[in-house]
């Protein structure tokens, strides 16, 4: 097929989530054969705050680590449809993008042949419903959702006639188990940004209280920390090492005993079953993995196998003690949940997902299976 995807940025992942799935989708579906072209405005705001931290090395870092990708650059007063779009089989459209994008995208599908999809991979639908539902969807042919909950959300509210979940996943041409060296940089890592008071009191009950009652040695990687979070940091003993890029974070993951996952709070309350990326990249990477609580409704894991669920904080230290106290049994946990994602959460399997949307929308099966890969 010839893919056309429009998203925020390929290759920041500055604050911007989606850029982990996206690359490894678009590795995934070049290795299976179909043209891919992703488009991107010019100017965003995650590759402009990369641009102005960091400056232009880390795009040359970027791209060693995925020489085979890159991205199209446009300006939305002056981007011709026409163009991009003449051969496109397939195109998809990200949430994260402006609404008149969204909806001038639409209004060229119906002059042409190709199958048009809304991909949602975030809580707004249900903490901004009034900016989603201003999203016109009139002329697209169905949405990807990261979640069954959001997924029917569009279906229930009629802002789309077809909906179909389609989880994030891991990318493992990145995300796999490194070599740990012979002494642990420390116990417990963590990767993630601070955001909008989303989880300030789960990262101090589930983070940064157990990391200093039990005096670990600890590192955090994030952006958007403010000033009272990087002085309860300091507070805890835990090193604050600002943005790591998303392509380095595997090699931390192996420098260190342990890591916790601590979803934000639309997740817990409103979204069951999203666990958002973070938990599918440390497990394929073989990290043994802490959870605090969020309902696995669409049975992704085996809570309990894969990770350990922590329900309250002192629950949060029971845990991260005995596992660095029985490394046997933090072997064993690691090692389930990277055969589960191995078996049912990397990009490949997406991608054949996908493959099989296509196949449902109508487009031949020539176009979607090039190389006669069997959809699983």
């Amino acid at each position: 097929m010839n893919i056309v995807l429009f998203y925020h940025s390929l290759l920041s992942d500055w604050n911007h989530g989606n850029a982990h799935f996206l690359r490894g989708i678009v590795r995934e579906l070049q290795r299976r054969g179909h043209a891919v072209q992703v488009y991107e405005p010019a100017g965003g705001w995650s590759l402009q705050n990369l641009l102005d931290g960091y400056g232009e090395a880390k795009l040359d870092e970027l791209r060693q680590y995925y020489p085979d990708l890159s991205t199209n650059f446009y300006q939305l007063d002056s981007l011709n449809l026409d163009d991009v779009l003449q051969d496109a089989d397939l195109v998809l459209v990200h949430e994260w993008n402006d609404h008149e994008l969204v909806r001038r995208v639409g209004a060229h599908r119906t002059k042409s042949s190709y199958r048009l999809l809304f991909h949602d991979t975030h809580h707004r639908a249900v903490t901004e419903r009034a900016s989603m539902a201003a999203y016109d969807l009139t002329h697209y042919d169905g949405v990807l959702a990261f979640g069954g909950v959001i997924r029917d959300l569009y279906l229930r509210e009629g802002w789309a006639r077809r909906a179909w979940t389609w989880h994030e996943a891991a990318d493992t041409t990145i995300f796999y188990p490194h070599e740990r060296p012979a002494v642990p940089a420390g116990d417990l890592v963590w990767v993630g940004n601070w955001g909008d008071d989303e989880r300030t009191a789960e990262l101090h009950e589930f983070l940064i209280n157990p990391v200093k009652e039990l005096g670990l040695k600890a590192k955090i990687y994030g952006v958007r920390y403010p000033e009272h979070a990087l002085k309860a940091l300091a507070d805890a003993g835990i090193e604050y090492g600002g943005w790591l890029p998303n392509y380095q974070a595997p090699e931390e993951f192996a420098k260190y005993r342990v890591t916790v996952h601590v979803p934000r709070r639309p997740y817990v309350q409103a979204l069951p079953g999203i666990p958002t990326i973070r938990p599918f990249e440390a497990l394929a990477c073989g990290i043994p993995l802490i959870s605090s609580p969020w309902d696995d409704a669409e049975h992704l894991f085996a809570p309990g196998q894969d990770f350990l669920v922590a329900r309250t904080g002192a629950e949060m230290r029971q845990h991260l003690q005995r596992l660095l106290t029985q490394p046997r049994e933090a072997d064993k946990l690691a090692a389930h949940g990277l055969a589960t994602v191995l078996a049912r959460h990397t990009c490949a399997h997406r991608v054949a997902e996908l493959e099989g949307i296509c196949l449902e929308l109508g487009i031949t099966d020539s176009k979607v299976l090039p190389k006669g890969i069997a959809v699983v």
